[in-house]
């Protein structure tokens, strides 16, 4: 799964484990709390940060980042794939993505009183010009066989 989130991953290599064979700390994994609050640093500059995570409760897969946009315009949230992501700077408290702001700021509102429903991720990907997750995932179905 981490495979598809670039620089969010950790290298298995690198996991220390102590003499006792248990696992120490991993620095290349950060909780969805500490990332909370992260700038959103679009190709042509900063945007927002991050608010929040949508996360499918039956993989615990991050499907999205909810992206505050309101302290830029009278901006919204809007959701980010955590497939977009190019870096994640810890030093610097920063989420870079290879989108423009304009398309950011042009993307469909999210709301929490929003469903997801398919039909709104197709034009969210469409509106991005991005593949869907699903095209590549095995579905739910084949997980539990």
């Amino acid at each position: 799964m981490w495979g598809f989130y670039p620089n969010i991953e950790f290298d298995l290599k690198e996991r220390k484990e102590s003499k006792q064979g248990e696992k120490t700390w991993d620095p290349h994994l950060r909780s969805t709390y500490e990332v909370s609050g992260y700038d959103i640093q679009a190709a042509d500059g900063e945007i927002g940060h991050v608010e929040d995570f949508v996360i499918y409760d039956e993989t615990w897969a991050i499907r999205y980042l909810i992206i505050d946009t309101r302290n830029w315009w009278p901006g919204k949230r809007v959701l980010i794939s955590p497939q977009w992501i190019e870096n994640v700077s810890w030093n610097e408290t920063k989420v870079f993505v290879s989108l423009l702001r304009e398309t950011i700021k042009q993307s469909p509102e999210y709301t929490e009183e929003l469903l997801l429903t398919r039909d709104y991720e197709i034009g969210l990907h469409q509106h991005y010009n991005r593949q869907g997750y699903w095209v590549d995932e095995p579905s739910v179905k084949e997980h539990s066989r």
